[in-house]
C-alpha cells in the first residue's frame, strides 16, 4: 500500500487549531468552539511541522470547516488598532512619512486598495514574457537627473542628500552608489538565508549547543557538522532539507529558498507591470511562475484559495490562519531596494504585494521592512534611523509596533544579546515560531545591537531562533545596503555564494548577484 500524501499547511483539521491559537492572539474567545472539536476528537495544531501525521476521518474533518466559519465570524476586539485597509492604516499613522516628491505619490503612495483589483478584470494567466537576462551588469553606474547613481558615485565628506527636488522623477537624484549597494543587499540577503538555513525548525538552546560544541558561540561564522558530538547531532538533527547545501562543509553556491524565490517574483512584478501593479498581478504571477510547492503557510493557503475561484483580498482571510506570519515580510525586498529614500512609497507597494495573502499584523510585517529597506537605501541614515523609518508605517498601538518598540528597548537594555534573546522569547513564547510579531522583535533586537555590523546583524539575528533564514535574510539585506558596496562584506560570507543562485523560479536558475543588481537597479530607475 502507497505511503498516504499528507499535503502541509492546507488540511482542516491542521487549520483549525492554528485558526484556534489566531483567535487567542487577537482576542477572539473561540473558548466554546476549542470545546467542541477537542470533545469530537480534535487535536491542537503540530508545533513545528506543516500537517498531523495522520488525515482526520470524514466526519471530523467536517467539523472542522464548520468550526473554521465560526471562527471566522467572531469579531476581534483590537480591529481598530490593528485595521488592514490602507487608508485606514495611513490614517492611523501621525507620522507616516511624506513622499520623496511631489511625482511619487500618483503610483506609489496612492495605491488602489486591493478590492478594486476587479477592475482590472477576472484572474487569468498568460502574461507577457520576461525580458531576457543581460550577461553582465555595466561597469559604471547610471545617470539619472544629472547624478551619477551607480559604480564610483560617492559623495564628499560630509555631504548629505539634498533632499526632494520637485519636477525631478520619482526619487531625487541622489548621489549614493546604489548599484554597489544593491548588490550588497542582494548577497547579504543570501549570507543571512544560509546562515540560518540548518538550523531553521531548531529550538533555541539546540541552535545554542550546536554552535558552542564547534567553538562558534557567540555565532560568528558558518554552522558545521565537523566536531558536533554524536549525542548532540542525534538530539537535535539539522534541517533535513538544508543540511545537505548549507553548512560549512558543503556550501557551493547560494541553493533555493523561498527568502530569495520572492525577491525574484518582485523583480518580475515590476518588469512586467511597474509600479502601479495591482494585488490581482501577483496573483498572475505567482499563477504563471510560481510552482505551488514552493509556497508555504499565507503563501499556500492564498494559492489554494485562487485555485478555488476566489479572488483578492479574501484570498488573504479565507481559511488562512497564517495571515498574521512572516510571509509578507519576506517578499518585502524588492519594494525597499527599488524606492529609494522613500519609504511611503515603499511601505505602499510591499501592502498592494503583501495583501494577497496576509492581513493586520502580517500587512504591517511588510510595511515595515520595505520602509526600513527603502531609507537604507537612500543612503543617509544608519540602522537606527532605518527601524525609525520602518515603525513610521505601522499602526502605533498595534501589536507590531509594540513589538518592535520592544525590540529596540531590549537590545539596549542588555550588553549579552543571549540575554535579550531570553527576553524576547519569554515576552512572545506563546506565538507560533513562524509568526511575525515575535520574529520581528528579534531582527529588530539583532539589528539593533549589531549597530549596522553585518557579521553582526546576520549572526545575532540567526542565534535568536524563530525563523531563522528568514531573519538572517532580512538583516542580511539591510546591513548589506548599510554597508554600501559588496567588497565592505566580509569575504567568508561572499566567496562560498560563488555569485551563483539557484531557483525554481523559470528564467533566473544560476543567475548571478550582479545581474541581479543591474536588473534591480534598472527597476529603481524606472519612473
Amino acid at each position: 500500500m502507497n505511503e498516504a500524501l499528507r499535503l502541509t499547511w492546507v488540511q482542516p483539521e491542521d487549520l483549525i487549531g492554528h485558526e484556534l491559537r489566531q483567535a487567542e492572539e487577537d482576542g477572539r474567545d473561540g473558548s466554546h468552539i476549542r470545546d467542541r472539536w477537542l470533545s469530537a476528537g480534535g487535536s491542537l495544531s503540530p508545533e513545528r511541522a506543516g500537517a498531523s501525521a495522520e488525515p482526520a476521518p470524514p466526519a471530523l474533518r467536517a467539523l472542522a470547516e464548520e468550526l473554521l466559519a465560526e471562527l471566522a465570524a467572531l469579531p476581534s476586539p483590537l480591529a481598530p488598532d490593528e485595521p488592514t485597509s490602507l487608508p485606514t492604516i495611513r490614517t492611523g499613522c501621525p507620522a507616516w512619512p511624506p513622499p520623496a516628491s511631489p511625482t511619487a505619490g500618483d503610483a506609489a503612495t496612492s495605491p488602489a486598495p486591493p478590492e478594486a483589483d476587479a477592475g482590472r478584470g477576472p484572474l487569468r494567466s498568460g502574461t507577457p514574457p520576461r525580458a531576457a537576462l543581460p550577461g553582465q551588469p555595466p561597469a559604471a553606474g547610471l545617470v539619472r537627473d544629472g547624478a551619477r547613481i551607480g559604480a564610483g558615485a560617492q559623495r564628499g565628506p560630509g555631504e548629505r542628500n539634498p533632499g526632494p527636488a520637485p519636477g525631478r522623477g520619482r526619487w531625487p537624484g541622489t548621489r549614493r552608489a546604489l548599484g554597489p549597494a544593491l548588490h550588497a543587499a542582494w548577497l547579504g540577503r543570501a549570507a543571512g538565508c544560509l546562515l540560518g538555513k540548518p538550523v531553521e525548525k531548531l529550538p533555541l538552546h539546540a541552535i545554542r549547543d550546536l554552535a558552542r560544541a564547534t567553538g562558534n558561540w557567540p555565532l560568528t561564522s558558518w554552522f558545521t557538522a565537523r566536531g558536533v558530538p554524536e549525542e548532540l547531532a542525534r538530539a537535535h538533527p539539522w534541517n533535513r532539507r538544508s543540511a545537505p547545501t548549507s553548512l560549512a562543509e558543503n556550501i557551493d553556491g547560494m541553493p533555493e529558498d523561498d527568502d530569495l524565490n520572492y525577491p525574484l517574483l518582485g523583480l518580475l512584478l515590476l518588469q512586467r507591470h511597474g509600479r502601479r501593479f495591482t494585488t490581482a498581478d501577483v496573483a498572475r504571477l505567482w499563477l504563471d511562475e510560481l510552482p505551488a510547492g514552493r509556497t508555504f503557510t499565507a503563501e499556500r493557503v492564498a494559492y489554494r484559495n485562487l485555485l478555488s475561484g476566489i479572488e483578492p483580498p479574501l484570498t488573504a482571510a479565507h481559511r488562512n490562519p497564517f495571515r498574521e506570519w512572516i510571509g509578507g515580510a519576506i517578499r518585502a525586498d524588492m519594494h525597499g531596494w527599488t524606492n529609494p529614500g522613500d519609504p511611503a512609497a515603499a511601505a505602499a507597494q510591499a501592502y498592494r504585494d503583501a495583501a494577497l495573502t496576509h492581513t493586520a499584523n502580517g500587512l504591517y510585517g511588510a510595511m515595515f521592512v520595505a520602509a526600513a529597506l527603502a531609507a537604507a537605501a537612500g543612503g543617509d541614515v544608519d540602522v537606527h534611523e532605518a527601524i525609525a523609518a520602518g515603525l513610521a508605517v505601522v499602526p502605533p498601538r498595534s501589536r507590531l509596533a509594540h513589538a518592535v518598540r520592544f525590540g529596540v528597548e531590549t537590545a539596549h537594555a542588555h550588553t549579552d544579546f543571549a540575554d535579550a534573546v531570553d527576553r524576547i522569547h519569554s515576552r512572545y513564547g506563546a506565538y507560533h515560531w513562524v509568526h511575525v510579531i515575535p520574529n520581528t522583535a528579534l531582527l529588530v533586537a539583532a539589528l539593533t545591537h549589531a549597530d549596522g555590523d553585518f557579521t553582526g546583524s546576520i549572526c545575532r539575528a540567526v542565534s535568536g531562533g524563530l525563523d531563522t533564514d528568514s531573519n538572517g535574510a532580512t538583516a542580511g539585506s539591510l546591513a548589506g545596503l548599510l554597508a554600501g558596496r559588496p567588497d565592505a562584506l566580509p569575504d567568508r560570507w561572499t566567496v562560498p555564494l560563488k555569485n551563483r543562485l539557484a531557483t525554481s523560479v523559470a528564467g533566473f536558475d544560476g543567475v548571478g548577484f550582479d545581474t541581479l543588481a543591474h536588473l534591480t537597479l534598472k527597476e529603481a530607475l524606472r519612473p
